[in-house]
């Protein structure tokens, strides 16, 4: 685990050691639950949002060879 440093304000400290009591839990466990459910609901957002996406140029025929052009690439680099 990696330690790091951060600052609240007064109202956020004091809310922050009313659920440690209440919850019975150390406010490093409270913040770094918080931390993990605020990535998780980033995470669904961008899922929700490329998911439609899906596959939506899969019946175009006015496309270029992709996989032709990135061989012709690698020729290159190399």
């Amino acid at each position: 685990m990696l330690k790091t440093q951060i600052y609240l304000t007064e109202r956020e400290y004091s809310a922050l050691d009313s659920l440690s009591i209440r919850l019975g839990l150390k406010r490093s466990q409270i913040i770094r639950q918080a931390i993990d459910h605020f990535i998780q609901s980033q995470s669904r957002d961008w899922k929700m949002v490329f998911q439609p996406m899906e596959g939506m140029w899969k019946e175009r025929t006015d496309l270029p060879d992709f996989e032709a052009l990135r061989k012709e690439a690698d020729r290159d680099v190399l």
